[in-house]
């Protein structure tokens, strides 16, 4: 990092010196420049921009007067100076370039932040930060002079953080980076005012020169991700109390590309809340992916399948959501089923007229075709238990816009409602089923139990359903509840609309990114034989997802904040049970984001997704149960607030954490205020984190609001 004077004295004095030294060199001339290539076609780019007074001809040697290196002397006579300026765009230092040389520039006075600035410092422009090459510096300059660009060089790749950060505190800046570089070169300038451009496996440079497309198209392709680190980064804070009568935000951050397009767009198109069309693309997600994978958690895996809740009133749009997120699942159950009825019909017309011996060979060669049905929305959760344990089926989802039809049935309103809730939460967790029949019954049969089998259920109904069965002690004390992702959205009914004819025209059918999508599910319905996870004789196994390197520690550091919210006068105190699961539920949703991308690791940034996602579903359970008391604001508020306040005015907004400590209100200091901290980190409202033996705390940006 690079340090900057301090007070006004030493900056005023640095400012001066550096003045001083580049007024005793005269500009160079192209003559000067002749035999360097580079440095000529530079020259010729500093002409055409009006700025050639930025190249001097440095006829002597410089004794550095500012900073560490005072009183040394580089050897800079006849050289190229290139005059390096301030976020004021005052120059206030020198690089020395030696010509025809590949001798790194000899930055004058490192302590000064600057930059080779190739245009003209303006808000109207958009500023990009580079640390390339001079060679490729002109060849970007060309490529993005038409598009009112300005360059922040960086002659030393080390002290381009410290450039970044001090243009960031006067003018937005943008940097550029490849995918296997997006961490290390976002995470510098997270809650700076800095917007990171990912341009997948090409550089900038590299699309411009050999993929042959403008500057302004190669943000808008497909594998171009465009990080506002500011916001992205640190993400919305979560309310840290909850409003009973107002439904939680949708955490629509915690998707990205294909899948947060689609999330969009089942919301346009069918006029649902984004939290009803995201549950539906979980439920998607987990009926297609928990036959391929497993997720992990703790020594071992366990089931990706998810149980998903959503209220929603009659006509509210269910039905036209899951129609969008489902398409091509209820197609390939359409397609299934009819190969079924046509391989049945040929097997009872090959039996027919069998007898004895023939009959008894030919059933033992050709087993009766199976019903492929692994979609249901109206059924009993006993025959489904029955087709898992005889071996019809493996993968099962539950899904239905009429909940009501698995709350209100005779199963859970009867005297057997307890064995199937324990039956349902011991197939969620374990994958495993088991049911004993009487071997008198009309129904006996010797199989008992299966095991490795998965089912999802997407349960959407009105609140008059809903409402009973979550505050059901039964369905709560079995741990059902505990296991599911809740979301009670705001009713758009009144506010959508329907006689806009250029909406009408926009049919969902030809939308490229859902077109994408239903692609993807459709490969990964009825993937190649290639592509089936198998072990070395063949056999179907379910791929063990496997954690990035650091996204286990991420994980568990998100678990023992959930942890830590449990304890006494905590806000999750009375939620232990459902508490205790959200861990796994992130878990299962970053295998299966991760899945849908088509890998088998999960990183750092799937799981915090993840947990976004979990802690929306918390909420809405907190909110629907009004567990949460209103009115006077709670610890966590209060501290949240004081911190805001006292960061208010600091670039970035950060408090020593011993500051924090000796400060704080005295209410809340002590034992409590780690405690404090940690649940302000979970929300999204600071980070912890180290700078050598200095504790920080970070405030959220969104927090800090101009007064």
């Amino acid at each position: 990092m690079t340090t900057t004077p301090t007070n006004s004295h030493e900056k005023a004095r640095a400012l001066s010196a550096g003045l001083d030294m580049i007024g005793r060199f005269n500009a160079a001339t192209r003559q000067g420049l002749a035999d360097d290539n580079i440095l000529l076609n530079l020259y010729n780019l500093c002409e055409q921009l009006g700025i050639q007074d930025r190249l001097l001809h440095l006829d002597s040697d410089i004794t550095i007067t500012t900073g560490f290196d005072t009183g040394k002397r580089e050897l800079t006579e006849n050289t190229i100076g290139l005059v390096l300026n301030n976020n004021q765009d005052q120059p206030v230092t020198l690089a020395s370039v030696t010509p025809n040389s590949t001798q790194k520039p000899i930055i004058i006075d490192r302590m000064q932040p600057s930059a080779f600035i190739v245009g003209t410092l303006d808000s109207g422009n958009e500023i990009i930060a580079v640390d390339d090459p001079l060679e490729d510096v002109v060849k970007l300059a060309y490529y993005l002079i038409a598009d009112n660009v300005t360059l922040l060089v960086s002659l030393d790749k080390l002290l381009f953080n410290g450039m970044v950060s001090h243009f960031a505190e006067a003018y937005p800046v943008t940097i550029f980076t490849t995918l296997d570089e997006k961490d290390k070169a976002c995470q510098p300038f997270k809650g700076a005012n800095v917007k990171g451009v990912i341009t997948g496996a090409r550089t900038l440079l590299e699309h411009l020169e050999y993929g042959e497309l403008s500057y302004r198209e190669i943000l808008t392709l497909d594998d171009t991700t465009i990080l506002d680190l500011q916001a992205e980064i640190w993400g919305e804070p979560e309310p840290l109390a909850n409003d009973p009568s107002k439904p939680t935000p949708y955490p629509i951050n915690a998707f990205t590309g294909l899948l947060r397009r689609v999330i969009e767009l089942v919301a346009y198109y069918a006029q649902v809340p984004l939290a009803m069309a995201g549950q539906c693309v979980l439920g998607a997600l987990a009926h297609m992916g928990q036959r391929f994978i497993d997720a992990p958690m703790g020594h071992g895996h366990m089931p990706a399948s998810l149980i998903l809740i959503t209220e929603g009133e009659s006509g509210s749009g269910k039905t036209q959501a899951m129609g969008l997120t489902h398409f091509k699942i209820k197609e390939y159950e359409r397609q299934q089923y009819g190969n079924y009825l046509d391989d049945i019909a040929a097997w009872d017309s090959e039996k027919a007229g069998l007898k004895s011996k023939e009959l008894a060979q030919f059933l033992e060669d050709n087993p009766k075709p199976q019903n492929p049905k692994n979609l249901f929305d109206d059924a009993t959760i006993e025959p489904i238990l029955d087709r898992f344990i005889s071996g019809e089926m493996n993968n099962a989802s539950w899904t239905t816009d009429e909940a009501g039809q698995f709350f209100n049935g005779h199963t859970m309103t009867g005297d057997t409602a307890g064995s199937a809730l324990s039956a349902i939460t011991k197939l969620y967790s374990d994958g495993e089923v088991s049911r004993l029949r009487s071997q008198k019954s009309a129904y006996a049969t010797p199989q008992t139990d299966a095991h490795n089998v998965r089912m999802t259920l997407l349960l959407q109904g009105q609140r008059v359903v809903l409402e009973q069965a979550l505050t059901d002690p039964l369905m709560n004390g079995q741990g059902f509840l505990a296991r599911a992702l809740i979301a009670c959205p705001e009713d758009l009914r009144g506010h959508r609309v329907w006689d806009d004819e250029k909406r009408r025209n926009d049919s969902p059918y030809d939308n490229p990114d859902l077109i994408a999508y239903w692609s993807r599910c459709q490969s990964l319905l009825d993937p190649l034989p290639a592509h089936l996870p198998n072990d070395s004789t063949g056999t179907p196994q379910r791929i063990k997802m496997q954690w990035a390197e650091g996204a286990e520690q991420t994980f568990y550091k998100h678990m023992q904040a959930i942890e830590n919210r449990q304890a006494q006068g905590q806000a999750l105190e009375y939620l232990k049970a459902y508490a205790s699961r959200m861990a796994e539920n992130a878990s299962r949703i970053a295998s299966l984001m991760a899945f849908f991308e088509g890998r088998k690791v999960i990183t750092t940034d799937d799981i915090a997704r993840a947990f976004m996602l979990v802690e929306y579903s918390t909420s809405e359970r907190l909110r629907y149960l009004d567990a949460t008391p209103t009115g006077e604001q709670n610890d966590s508020e209060k501290l949240s607030s004081w911190l805001v306040d006292k960061a208010r005015g600091k670039k970035p907004p950060t408090l020593n954490k011993s500051f924090v400590s000796q400060n704080a209100p005295n209410a809340l200091r002590g034992k409590k205020l780690n405690s404090l901290l940690d649940d302000l980190e979970s929300m999204g409202h600071v980070r912890l984190e180290s700078e050598g033996r200095r504790r920080l705390v970070c405030i959220n940006p969104k927090l800090i609001t101009d007064e």
